[in-house]
């Protein structure tokens, strides 16, 4: 009996000791790379979004759901990572069903332009923070490239055992302690970069989308249907990436053969109101606040006219989570505003 409770409390200990290695050496994404944290902080939110954006970082860095509350009492939240290939779309998406079925679906369409796996690290920030489920199953064997095992991901230590000499202070203070880096998803910057000397595209042999690609914006479009849900697509209005209009001709073909809203904000530079020499962080690639605020505010109104998304701010609850929302989007902006003037 004895030696039975020695190898029950041995192999105890063994696992908690494994299980306290992995969550040590697991990368923290609070102090470099914060969007590696962006999937995992959906299931901190009450399952109650009427709009959710599923997307790279042309959605989590470009549109601001603190806005879309404010002005249109819309509830959304943001399921976008670093470079999310059309197939990590697509998981989300359905691992978002198995919480919620949200009135409307955003989809980025700047994915459509990769049709195989691209990169591990991107992966992981993509993969790593689904809750586990078969579409986070699936999602890990459609992500995978040649040098990448499955089991990694089942048991991270494997992949990330090295890590012990970079470990940082941070490593331990987040151990068991979460840090929230998104506003529902929305990445915020208010530096300013102008948008300068803007690269042309280059030419490509070929400009039409992957077959992979096709087929899982069939799959995003069905899983919508299926579900009595509005599919919206977008394509914000990051100058590069270079967006060729021999893709844009190809997304409004799709659109139209399926009966699919698109709004290209490249187009609607002058209806947003976008100035690209203050409306970017990072010389046009992405938004920051003044011009994520901006072309929100467009797709408010286009939410509020083309769907049936409710305005909730009748709502006490729902209200007052967001008054808690509000107040730490608005001390983030100032933060970040307050640490450019004294540098």
């Amino acid at each position: 009996m004895k030696n039975k409770i020695r190898i029950v409390v041995s192999a105890l200990i063994i696992t908690v000791s494994l299980f306290m290695l992995q969550r040590l050496f697991m990368p923290k994404y609070v102090s470099d790379v914060v969007e590696g944290r962006l999937i995992e902080e959906y299931y901190k939110d009450e399952p109650e979004h009427d709009v959710v954006f599923i997307g790279d970082c042309e959605v989590y860095e470009n549109f601001s759901p603190a806005v879309l509350w404010q002005d249109y009492g819309i509830n959304s939240f943001i399921r976008g990572s670093a470079q999310q290939l059309i197939w990590q779309s697509y998981y989300l998406l359905e691992d978002t069903l198995r919480y919620e079925k949200p009135e409307v679906v955003i989809f980025n369409v700047l994915s459509m332009q990769y049709n195989e796996p691209q990169k591990e690290a991107y992966n992981r920030m993509s993969i790593e923070g689904m809750a586990w489920s078969m579409a986070k199953v699936r999602n890990i064997e459609a992500s995978m490239t040649s040098k990448e095992q499955f089991m990694d991901y089942v048991f991270p230590i494997l992949r990330y055992h090295a890590r012990w000499n970079d470990l940082k202070a941070e490593d331990l203070t987040y151990l068991f302690r979460d840090k929230t880096v998104s506003h529902n998803g929305y990445y915020m910057r208010v530096d300013v970069k102008p948008a300068e000397n803007v690269p042309e595209g280059k030419l490509l042999a070929d400009y039409r989308f992957g077959d992979t690609a096709y087929a899982y914006l069939d799959k995003i479009t069905a899983l919508c249907k299926e579900n009595g849900i509005h599919l919206i697509f977008v394509k914000a209005p990051s100058l590069y990436p270079y967006w060729y209009p021999e893709w844009e001709e190809q997304i409004e073909e799709y659109a139209s053969v399926h009966d699919i809203d698109y709004i290209n904000f490249l187009e609607l530079s002058e209806q947003t109101q976008l100035d690209y020499s203050k409306d970017t962080y990072d010389g046009g690639l992405h938004l920051n606040l003044s011009g994520a605020e901006k072309i929100t505010r467009y797709l408010g109104e286009y939410l509020k006219t083309h769907t049936s998304v409710p305005d909730r701010r009748d709502e006490p609850a729902l209200s007052a989570k967001w008054a808690d929302k509000i107040a730490a989007y608005n001390a983030d902006r100032d933060g970040q505003l307050e640490r450019i003037t004294d540098s």
